[in-house]
């Protein structure tokens, strides 16, 4: 399983992805599901992966490869991010129908991905590319995307991502999300990647790899462990608490 995940807010985009990989218990491995494409001053372009590796390894190379031999559509010939977009979802579905014409044991081989970015002057934006090869925007109200395994994560992204938030905080709400999923779900793990760039920079911002013995994230997690239990301490308590508080002690 698999967890990434992208914020967009006002002054820049925040994209976070664990790197484990499972075909089993017995074989569990760890690969990068954030891909970028970046060219410093015209256009920056970040990847995450999700769903089967044969897949997303295939579509990452067959971006590479179209760059580099200047076939068109490629990453540097789009003129908008959802053309971009759209041409990231006709190489998906094209290498799944190559991979399911040599399959013969019924595998899935469905890819879902989250590809965002910023050319030139435009608006960043961020899209979900579904297995289909479609794809849908972040919404106005929660402005967050996605893919894998989202459950755990989603609740602290409902509650605190808005436009405005701040792009480090909106970065340390990335990271809570996704050690929370790596709390619940043990098909998801660290290493995980953190990619923080700030709006208009056409740079590659500011990229983290956090290990699972890494400080900074060995902090967060127990920061954010005592936080819950204050909180928990500081919710209201029933009527019949205060009553039982204040029964007078046997004699």
């Amino acid at each position: 399983m698999t967890y990434c995940l992208s914020i967009n807010v006002d002054r820049g985009l925040i994209f976070c992805s664990d790197s484990r990989t499972n075909a089993g218990m017995d074989n569990i491995g760890s690969y990068s599901k954030m891909h970028t494409f970046i060219w410093p001053g015209d256009r920056v372009f970040v990847l995450l992966s999700a769903g089967n590796l044969a897949t997303t390894q295939a579509v990452v190379k067959k971006l590479n490869h179209d760059i580099d031999q200047t076939l068109v559509p490629n990453l540097l010939s789009v003129g908008s991010i959802s053309e971009a977009a759209d041409y990231v979802g006709m190489i998906s579905t094209q290498i799944q129908r190559q991979q399911a014409t040599r399959d013969t044991a019924n595998t899935n081989f469905e890819a879902t991905f989250i590809f965002g970015g910023q050319l030139g002057t435009a608006t960043p934006e961020t899209f979900m590319v579904y297995p289909q090869g479609n794809y849908i925007h972040e919404s106005s109200e929660h402005p967050f995307l996605q893919i894998g395994e989202t459950k755990y994560g989603k609740p602290i992204l409902d509650r605190t991502i808005k436009r405005e938030i701040d792009l480090e905080r909106a970065a340390r709400v990335a990271l809570v999300s996704m050690n929370s999923t790596i709390r619940s779900n043990v098909t998801v793990g660290p290493p995980v990647e953190l990619l923080i760039y700030e709006r208009d920079s056409l740079s590659g911002g500011r990229r983290l790899f956090l290990t699972d013995d890494d400080p900074f994230a060995h902090e967060l997690s127990e920061r954010w462990n005592k936080g819950l239990i204050l909180a928990l301490e500081s919710l209201p308590v029933f009527s019949w608490e205060d009553k039982l508080d204040k029964k007078p002690s046997p004699s």
